[in-house]
């Protein structure tokens, strides 16, 4: 009798990943794989990917896990997907990308921003679609390309995010979850439902969005895509769902009692709870759903592991850098890292907000810069830990991300900056679970 199984796939910013889990929410050993890529960054703040080199990498790692699975007696029963949130994309009539995927670091829509603000109350808009203006969400997006990609806008049929794209090309049906739509800034939160009046402002129509799932809906493959996947001839995928999301679920599941805190390519913290958005969301969070019965607060920094590395790969910061952190003086003055060189996000939501290193002296060196920027990040998400515990009483922080995986100080250092220990999860695909477990709690609901 074949062994029962999902197909778990994590689409994220910096690499996309596959695994195969049994009913019971284990992975397989041998049946994971990962694929690096990146988003292409252009001079005038573009951050974008072509949209077909990416799905046909997205099915590279589907092929490699489910040729590794022939060899076993699996039967992919479902398919559970997570991206990252955010994205933006347009189509034409016959489903084929016109534009290319625009991510949530592209900053080209950024003096749109103002115009809305302008145009609308920030802070009532902010209280229903759980979003603040801000290049990263779909209205400054959607503005920019009105206005300087007219011919384009004329040509496009439908506005997706990425993994919608995906899922069409799967399943033929151009749908996305209750989630994923929550994350773009048209969203009425409290309705489930597109904004009409930010709708109205924009020129889109709802026809020129992808229908919203109703929640716990499956769907078949294509018959193209069972071509390619035999194995796949009874599976059923689920409308992906946000990265953020699954990582929460995965780590340390829902309840006000729980944050979690990634620290991988960016860095977020979060609380997700059963029941309605706050009745006054705090100034500088923003607040997804799950899906229509449970929401997501929290906030995102768009600076983490990225600038650590970028400290190590520009200031010739050597191997034991922590070590040697740990020796020196720890009144010693540092320089000032203000961390927004992928821009700002939470808390503060300012388009013009660069990155810098400020107070540097002739006696700093690399290993002051690192330092320094790990104490900036860790500020950063105490100020968002400040305005979560307005929403929950948290008890525990469960934190996970490869960044504080593998630095064992930039944990102490965030752990002091909240005033609460950190409890590392042992889940080494924290998405990639929780993702599984959605699924399995809708295959079980029916």
């Amino acid at each position: 009798m074949p062994k029962t199984c999902i197909l778990a796939i994590d689409i994220g910013s910096s690499s996309v990943r596959a695994a195969v889990y049994d009913h019971d929410a284990k992975p397989l050993t041998g049946l994971h794989l990962k694929r690096e890529w990146s988003f292409s960054t252009t001079g005038d703040g573009g951050s974008e990917m072509n949209a077909d080199a990416a799905f046909s990498a997205v099915c590279d790692v589907i092929d490699g896990v489910l040729s590794r699975a022939l060899r076993r007696k699996i039967q992919i029963t479902h398919i559970a997907m997570c991206s990252f949130w955010h994205s933006l994309m347009g189509i034409d009539a016959a489903g084929q990308p016109m534009t290319p995927v625009l991510g949530w670091a592209d900053t080209r829509s950024g003096k749109y921003s103002a115009e809305l603000k302008r145009k609308f109350n920030e802070s009532k808009l902010h209280d229903r679609t759980g979003a603040h203006f801000h290049s990263s969400f779909w209205p400054a997006k959607l503005v920019w390309l009105r206005k300087e990609q007219p011919q384009i806008v004329a040509e496009t049929a439908k506005w997706i995010g990425f993994a919608d794209y995906i899922a069409m090309r799967l399943t033929g049906v151009c749908s996305t979850s209750i989630s994923m739509a929550s994350a773009t800034g048209i969203f009425d939160q409290r309705k489930c439902a597109w904004d009409t009046e930010l709708l109205r402002y924009l020129k889109i129509k709802v026809s020129q969005l992808p229908q919203i799932a109703p929640a716990g809906g499956s769907i078949p493959l294509t018959q193209n895509a069972l071509k390619r996947w035999p194995q796949l001839k009874n599976t059923l995928l689920f409308p992906p769902i946000g990265d953020g999301a699954a990582d929460h679920v995965g780590s340390c599941g829902i309840g006000k009692n729980k944050a979690s805190l990634m620290v991988g390519t960016s860095a977020a913290m979060r609380v997700a709870y059963r029941g309605y958005p706050p009745n006054e969301l705090p100034d500088g969070l923003w607040c997804y759903r799950i899906d229509d019965k449970r929401v997501i607060v929290g906030g995102a920094l768009s600076d983490g592991g990225n600038l650590f590395e970028w400290c190590k790969r520009n200031f010739n910061i050597p191997a034991n850098a922590e070590d040697e952190i740990r020796r020196r003086d720890p009144k010693r003055p540092l320089p000032t890292v203000l961390p927004f060189f992928q821009g700002e996000r939470s808390t503060g939501y300012r388009e013009d907000a660069r990155g810098g290193i400020i107070d540097l002296k002739a006696s700093h060196d690399g290993v002051d810069i690192l330092h320094a920027a790990m104490l900036a990040v860790a500020q950063r998400l105490a100020e968002i830990y400040k305005r979560l515990r307005r929403v929950a009483t948290i008890r525990e922080i469960v934190a996970s991300g490869g960044a504080l995986r593998e630095s064992p100080l930039w944990r102490e250092i965030i752990s002091n900056a909240l005033g609460r220990e950190l409890q590392m999860t042992n889940t080494d695909e924290s998405a990639l679970r929780g993702a599984v477990l959605l699924t399995l709690e809708q295959i079980r609901s029916k």
